[in-house]
């Protein structure tokens, strides 16, 4: 579909020059950008790549000299990340799922599905199961018995919605998550290992044979509104109560968020995080990519872990944390100081000790 530099300016509320009248089909990078292509430089350095290609349109920096860069409009983004947003959601026509339910899905007699929803081929929707209006599942879907499903969901390629699954309006899930699984949770019927090794950090009196006796998960998973769950996440339903994810939280692909497990509102869950049972994250989490998150401990609010952080303890509110264990970054960065010190001071040591016998330590 074609839109005008006009409309595309209104939508972001943004300022256009040029000729506003001209369309535009797709975005492109300025290097490859082509006809009917709004080219994305919203920055400077994109600049020269606008000369490589044959971009009549850009979305630019505030300010740019949009005539000397040879165009004949542009649209300027104050904040271009923001204007991407707003831009990617008018281009992007989504998943292709005719209306009604497709002949090949095969939807309980009690299930109850709202006004406008469409239902793709090979999908089985279990009984007493209630989807809102609007929502859009695509092929090989399958959601189980008791499940309910806010309106405007969009619930891609192979997902699995568990039994008793609670998820709110405007849900985004990709393809193969499964959301509702059991919990993996096992006890012994001696003190484990596991057990003993937490109790004494690292002592064991003996070592006896063990087996596992399961315990089973009887909660679900409440998932609030605008929330998004990227592809193969899986998330467990709890044992007794449900594994919570607030509302305006998103995850990455790969994702595990265990039994218990509590998640706050407008947090980002980066790929490969994994949170073990019955912790307790709070609001405007951010998690980069393999953070691991230790159980049974709870993160304050608007904290954020960079990539790798593996989180042990409690963290208060607002911290900043890095490294493994995880530290304050400031620490982590001072640490890798020091660790890239090390060899030198070693051989600085090593002179020591050849020169003036072996060094001592003294009170």
């Amino acid at each position: 579909m074609a839109h005008s530099i006009r409309e595309i300016a209104t939508a972001l509320g943004a300022e256009a020059a040029g000729d506003l009248d001209l369309t535009v089909t797709h975005a492109s990078e300025p290097a490859s950008a082509g006809e009917g292509a709004l080219a994305l430089a919203m920055d400077p350095k994109y600049a020269a790549g606008l000369a490589q290609g044959q971009a009549q349109v850009a979305l630019l920096w505030p300010g740019a000299d949009w005539q000397g860069l040879g165009l004949k409009a542009a649209i300027f983004a104050p904040r271009g990340r923001l204007a991407m947003a707003g831009l990617s959601r008018m281009l992007d026509p989504g998943p292709q799922i005719a209306a009604g339910v497709h002949p090949m899905a095969v939807v309980d007699p009690s299930a109850q599905l709202g006004a406008g929803a469409a239902v793709g081929p090979f999908v089985t929707i279990g009984a007493g199961a209630r989807i809102g209006p609007g929502a859009r599942i695509a092929s090989h879907v399958s959601i189980a018995e008791g499940a309910v499903i806010g309106s405007d969901a969009l619930i891609l390629q192979g997902a699995r919605i568990g039994a008793r699954v609670k998820i709110g309006d405007r849900f985004i899930c990709q393809p193969g998550a499964v959301i509702g699984s059991d919990g993996f949770s096992f006890v012994t019927p001696e003190r484990s290992g596991v057990e003993e090794i937490r109790a004494t950090l690292g002592h064991r009196e003996e070592i006896r044979q063990q087996s596992w006796t399961r315990i089973h998960s009887l909660g679900a998973v409440s998932i609030g509104d605008d929330v998004e769950i990227g592809a193969n996440c899986a998330i467990d339903r709890g044992t007794i109560r449900d594994t919570v994810i607030g509302s305006g939280t998103k995850l990455d692909n790969l994702v595990h968020v265990g039994h218990n497990v509590q998640v706050g509102r407008d947090c980002l869950l980066c790929g490969q995080v994994g949170i073990a049972g019955s912790s307790r994250i709070g609001d405007r989490v951010v998690l980069a990519g393999q953070c691991g998150v230790n159980d049974n401990i709870f993160i304050g609010d608007d904290v954020i872990c960079g990539g790798a952080t593996k989180v042990f303890t409690n963290a208060p509110a607002g911290r900043v944390l890095l490294g493994y264990p995880a530290v304050k970054m400031e620490s982590h960065v001072e640490i890798q100081k020091a660790l890239r010190r090390l060899p030198r001071l070693a051989a600085r040591v090593a002179a020591l000790e050849k020169g003036h016998g072996t060094v001592t330590e003294t009170d």
